[in-house]
């Protein structure tokens, strides 16, 4: 059967009396606005004359500027519901596929269906939960389909569309960031589902002091879906007491909400930053302690695989550049012996780099490099460091003045290798740490080398 049989063009006008389906939802989902007038957040997108909302002004008025994009934001910030209101303002066809579910044969029966409603002047736009998720081939399946304008695409993500994306469909999309709600806006929305009689909890007659919305938006780290969950447990207990979500109340809302998504009874990033910081400050028996209390709480293993890794580039670098491959290792261990005989790889890891001589430089010296790749005009490759495959290119300068370093008896030639405007640049400031020390007698040597050389 067509995905697309018996459903008209364009998302259906909820009704004013919520269906019994809506109803039996979560908070989270009878609250989704429905207007840019209702949503909340994302004002250097939508405020007024920001590009995302001209763009959707535009298509509601005159059907122009329709393009695909991809929305890239943690969760809980409105990248679907953003997609709703595109498809209802464009009254388009609205697919939505999840990533984690879906294949190459449920792609191409919407692609096929896609096809066909565009031959009826029917426009689809299919919406992509968690696009990351998806491999090369399943990518490369839509590509022909959103050059062709068969569907528009929007993806949502939480994950950096430049690394996740394939090159050839993200050149196609315009990818516009979302960011956490303020606390602020997240208190409104929380005081507006207390007070609706329709979608929210109006019907209840309850209150809230202000402290406790406040607890409750603080701790959902601008996740709007994690604060009305929070705020649907809090108005269960208050309904059996009160009537009155005070701080107390919405304490317990967020002790038993960890309870069921954290199994320990702890916030998952709060555990996570106890590791990290424990083996930041070389104390290898709270490491070890943070580390088994994310393991006991059902942690996925190579999430901390993957954090352990980060941990040695991050805060060992170079003091102890062996510490990446031990850690490597150990992922690759906790893979091959599974949990819990792999736990001890990644124990041996985490008291290994508490213990190890710690430095930040490369992490610091990458971020430098980095603001000068942003902020800087972007400087050609000089004439000397260039290839001269061709003659025209030898006749036009390329590879002239070039130094092969081999030949010099220091194995160091006076030759710059920066663009000229960021040439005396130093990035990378070595500390006096582990492997650093002698690295940073190194950098000496080759500094004294060069002047002398310059000297000369």
């Amino acid at each position: 059967m067509s995905l697309f049989e018996g459903v008209p063009a364009g998302p259906q006008p909820s009704s004013r009396t919520p269906s019994r389906a809506l109803a039996a939802a979560p908070l989270a989902e009878r609250m989704r606005p429905h207007s840019l007038e209702e949503y909340r957040g994302q004002e250097h997108l939508l405020g007024p004359g920001k590009p995302l909302r001209v763009q959707i002004e535009r298509e509601r008025f005159d059907g122009s500027g329709a393009s695909s994009m991809i929305f890239w934001g943690p969760p809980g910030v409105g990248k679907t519901t953003l997609a709703k209101m595109i498809a209802e303002t464009t009254q388009a066809n609205f697919i939505e596929f999840s990533a984690v579910t879906s294949g190459i044969k449920e792609i191409k029966q919407v692609m096929a269906d896609a096809a066909r409603a565009a031959e009826m002047h029917a426009r689809t736009i299919l919406f992509i939960d968690e696009i990351h998720r998806f491999n090369k081939a399943q990518q490369d399946a839509f590509l022909p389909y959103v050059e062709r304008g068969t569907i528009r695409l929007i993806g949502a993500t939480t994950e950096n569309p430049s690394f996740e994306i394939i090159s050839a469909l993200l050149s196609r999309c315009r990818v516009y960031v979302l960011q956490p709600l303020s606390d602020a806006s997240i208190e409104q929305l929380l005081e507006k589902a207390l007070a609706d009689q329709e979608r929210g909890l109006g019907r209840l007659g309850l209150t809230a002091d202000n402290d406790a919305l406040d607890l409750i938006a603080s701790y959902s780290s601008g996740d709007c879906r994690s604060a009305y969950n929070t705020l649907e447990v809090a108005a269960q207990l208050a309904v059996e007491g009160s009537k009155k979500i005070d701080r107390s109340v919405a304490a317990e809302a967020i002790q038993q909400r960890v309870l069921v998504y954290d199994k320990s009874g702890e916030e998952h990033y709060n555990l996570i930053s106890a590791l990290h910081k424990s083996v930041r400050n070389s104390d290898p028996d709270a490491a070890l302690y943070w580390l088994g209390r994310m393991f006991a709480a059902g942690e996925d293993p190579l999430y901390l695989a993957r954090r352990v890794v980060r941990m040695a580039v991050e805060d060992i670098g170079l003091a102890a550049p062996e510490a990446l491959n031990l850690c490597l290792s150990a992922k690759q261990a906790m893979e091959f012996l599974g949990s819990p005989e792999g736990d001890l790889a990644l124990a041996e890891a985490v008291v290994y780099l508490a213990l190890a001589p710690k430095s930040n430089a490369v992490y610091t010296a990458y971020g430098a490099a980095l603001e000068d790749v942003e902020h800087t005009r972007q400087q050609p490759v000089p004439l000397h460091l260039r290839n001269a495959p061709t003659r025209l290119m030898k006749e036009l300068g390329y590879s002239a003045g070039y130094k092969y370093a081999h030949d010099e008896e220091s194995k160091v030639a006076d030759m710059d290798c920066l663009p000229e405007p960021l040439q005396g640049r130093s990035y990378y400031q070595p500390t006096q740490e582990g492997r650093e020390k002698q690295l940073a007698q190194r950098m000496e040597e080759i500094r004294r080398i060069r002047t002398g050389k310059r000297g000369q």
